[in-house]
């Protein structure tokens, strides 16, 4: 009786691991299947959405930008001590991200240089070591409201840099009326 038991159970330890055996090799086989998304390695940009922050009174101050993203190589982003050239604040390559604020003036936009900047620097998105393709969305903290001007209809128009200094196109918002005192 102990001799047929032990056969017994020899031979459900081997059905178990030809079944374990199976089902690896089958999701090893699904997960290299799996498509590999190439990008080209120049950043491509889309306008999603741009919502106003809400502080508390009836005037329009910031408003989150959230953008949508490709890299073919995954390097967009500046970290805190890329400071050296070209990324020293000196150069233009201090900001990955550029964006210019347009006001409609008499029915026409028109560029506007505000006394301070809005480009800003995207931290390192992809920390891994090796160049991989990445999407995904981006969220910048903007300024809408030019409490010099009198005009209360806005657009931006943005694009990003990578660490090669490949430049992204250019994306553009929608019109954003912005409610003044």
């Amino acid at each position: 009786m102990k001799f047929r038991t032990k056969i017994h159970y020899i031979f459900k330890l081997k059905r178990f691991n030809l079944k374990f055996i199976l089902v690896l090799i089958s999701v090893l086989l699904l997960y290299s299947c799996r498509k590999l998304e190439d990008f080209p390695v120049e950043p491509y940009i889309e306008f999603v959405s741009i919502t106003k922050i809400d502080n508390g009174t009836a005037v329009d101050d910031k408003a989150i930008l959230k953008f949508f993203f490709t890299d073919g190589d995954g390097d967009i982003g500046l970290s805190q001590s890329d400071t050296l050239p070209p990324f020293d604040t000196s150069s233009v390559y201090y900001y990955n991200f550029f964006i210019d604020y347009f006001e409609k003036q008499n029915g026409v936009f028109k560029k506007i240089d505000l006394p301070l900047t809005q480009n800003a620097r995207i931290p390192v998105l992809n920390t891994s070591t090796a160049n991989k393709a990445l999407k995904g969305h981006i969220e910048v903290e903007v300024f809408i409201n030019n409490i010099l001007s009198q005009y209360d209809t806005i657009k931006f128009q943005f694009k990003i840099c990578d660490r090669a200094l490949n430049m992204s196109n250019i994306a553009q918002t929608d019109e954003i009326i912005v409610k003044k005192q």
